[in-house]
């Protein structure tokens, strides 16, 4: 009698598949309206005190992110093509693998750093991951020249009094760090490999590319100085 009624019971299913769920059964993804589809970005822009060489250098120092970029846990440097340069302003590639951990996620992965110095750092993942199919962010700095005033004319004749004409690398230094602020732009492009992971971690990455543009800049208070706006 149990056997019949539980064959029973699954001609019904049958019969009304809408209004019957078994124990095992699980929702349809369509039924999350929060899911996204395709790779989303997320931007950020923000001057900064200080110059587009000196941005540059902390956000292509890729090595050292574990120790101030949010949720990185690894990084290093693979191999680079920055010492065969022939001038400092020559582009170059890297290869950094990097370890990052957020929520309950942990993923490693390689990727390849496009740096133009002083204009901008691309950063692409080109490894297969479990978590993502698209992870890429791309930073970019705008020169905003500071405006005349008699103070800034001041120190500017101060620094332009330096002795700079055996060394001209300093020369530059003191002619790009020190005669402007910085546009920073960051764009931020992922996709996770599961939806469910991306309507999981859709809330938190909005928040991810504002704390990493809070991490730089205190990375470059540390490395440089606090540096007070319009101040040269």
């Amino acid at each position: 009698m149990r056997a019949a009624k539980f064959s029973s019971d699954i001609y019904r299913c049958s019969l009304k598949p809408l209004l019957c769920r078994t124990l095992f059964s699980f929702p349809s993804l369509p039924s999350f309206p929060s899911v996204p589809n395709g790779p989303q970005t997320y931007n950020e822009s923000k001057i900064f005190n200080y110059s587009p060489r000196q941005l540059f250098d902390v956000v292509a120092d890729v090595a050292s992110y574990s120790s101030f970029v949010p949720f990185c846990n690894t990084s290093r440097v693979l191999k680079s093509s920055a010492h065969i340069r022939k001038s400092d302003t020559e582009p170059y590639t890297m290869e950094a693998e990097l370890s990052v951990g957020f929520l309950s996620f942990n993923e490693s992965y390689v990727s390849t750093v496009s740096c133009v110095p002083f204009k901008s750092v691309q950063a692409v993942a080109s490894s297969s991951t479990p978590l993502f199919t698209n992870l890429s962010t791309t930073w970019k700095f705008n020169p905003v020249p500071l405006p005349r005033t008699p103070n800034n004319k001041k120190e500017t004749t101060r620094v332009q009094n330096i002795d700079t004409s055996s060394d001209k690398d300093l020369s530059a230094r003191l002619d790009n760090s020190d005669s402007e602020n910085t546009l920073v732009t960051l764009d931020l492009t992922f996709a996770f490999a599961n939806p469910l992971h991306a309507a999981v971690s859709s809330a938190f990455f909005g928040q991810v590319s504002r704390q990493m543009v809070q991490a730089f800049e205190k990375r470059c208070i540390d490395v440089y100085g606090f540096r007070r706006p319009g101040v040269i």
